[in-house]
């Protein structure tokens, strides 16, 4: 497997960073919360059986976050270039094209961190299922990129595992 790449402007390099530090800040710090955010993250798999339920989460809910948080720091550290304060955002700099490369071996972390980020935001919007929401509300511009990111990168890793299949 080789590496990955994946172009960006540098506003939305910088907005998907924000994006991921945020992600990160959520999953260490909120962890006793009833988040709805963080519950989308950790769903009821007993919803008939309260007690299953409970016990299953506080067996598994920790390590789950924990791995979402190793996850998210492979994603920040892939963005690192960005964290940059001398772009402004309507300076032509900030639609300069950059190349990402996501290191062999870390795709999954970027899938499931795009993921995870993509549900927090459904979850914080009260978006149930992929079509329930207007595309023209602004409000959800940032579900929809991050929907429109995942679906990128789902189609490199499956080029890029078609292309290993076949080759030497």
């Amino acid at each position: 497997m080789t590496a990955l790449r994946l172009e960006f402007v540098m506003i939305e390099g910088q907005n998907l960073l924000h994006l991921v530090e945020e992600f990160i800040d959520l999953l260490v710090g909120g962890r006793d919360t009833a988040d709805a955010g963080l519950e989308r993250l950790a769903p009821n798999a007993y919803p008939e059986d309260d007690e299953s339920a409970a016990a299953f989460r506080a067996a598994t809910r920790v390590d789950l976050l924990d791995r979402r948080v190793s996850d998210a720091l492979d994603v920040r550290a892939a963005l690192a270039p960005f964290d940059r304060d001398d772009v402004e955002p309507l300076a032509a700099a900030a639609m300069v094209p950059h190349e990402v490369t996501i290191p062999a071996g870390e795709t999954d972390a970027w899938l499931r961190t795009l993921s995870a980020m993509r549900l927090v935001v459904a979850a914080r919007l009260g978006v149930d299922h992929a079509d329930a929401h207007d595309p023209e509300d602004q409000r959800f511009h940032v579900y929809d990129w991050l929907g429109y990111r995942l679906d990128q990168l789902v189609q490199l890793a499956d080029e890029q595992d078609a292309a290993g299949s076949t080759g030497p």
